[in-house]
């Protein structure tokens, strides 16, 4: 009897609809996150007032250091591949279901356009703020954001406005809404 309520709510409309919103919340909550705990410079997680300032204060980088920047960038990198990769695995399943509904399909693959479309800005940007000078470079793009982290003792007033116009020639997102952090 209970089998056949389990098997009668998940083959029903409101079910489906139930499953496709249950699985854009656990994607959006998932990507929340992963911007939360690694991009967000004014998160209180980490260590001290910023996640992505260093913890070598005056000092001059060591070789260690240089090895643990290469280590953050690659990290990050790595990070926000398998969040993407968990995203478009559960939209794609979304896809795959023959008993979704035609609303729910058309969603999954516009979100699944969308993700390939911020992986491929996301490496244009990269590959023109390196291209400008920058050892390493990470950009993740939000909703309605950008934020890039640099490889870069200090950054100056130019190469903040030439990052901010990049991100804006790629993604159309405004300057106002672009974070430029120095790592």
């Amino acid at each position: 009897m209970k089998r056949e309520k389990i098997k009668k709510f998940f083959t029903s409309r409101a079910g489906r609809s139930t499953i496709v919103i249950a699985s854009v919340l656990v994607i959006g909550l998932a990507v929340y996150l992963n911007y939360r705990w690694f991009y967000d410079p004014a998160s209180s997680l980490g260590y001290g007032e910023n996640n992505m300032d260093d913890n070598y204060g005056d000092s001059q980088q060591t070789d260690t250091g240089a090895q643990q920047q290469e280590d953050y960038f690659a990290a990050v990198s790595l990070s926000r591949s398998q969040s993407r990769d968990e995203a478009i695995e559960v939209l794609k399943l979304t896809l795959e279901n023959s008993e979704a509904s035609e609303e729910a399909k058309a969603e999954a693959s516009e979100r699944i356009s969308k993700i390939a479309l911020d992986i491929q800005n996301e490496a244009n940007i990269e590959t023109l703020v390196k291209a400008k000078g920058f050892e390493e470079c990470v950009a993740v793009i939000g909703e309605d954001s950008v934020s890039v982290v640099v490889s870069a003792e200090a950054l100056q007033a130019t190469e903040v406005a030439q990052i901010m116009s990049i991100v804006f020639e790629t993604t159309g997102v405004s300057p106002e809404k672009v974070s430029v952090v120095q790592k």
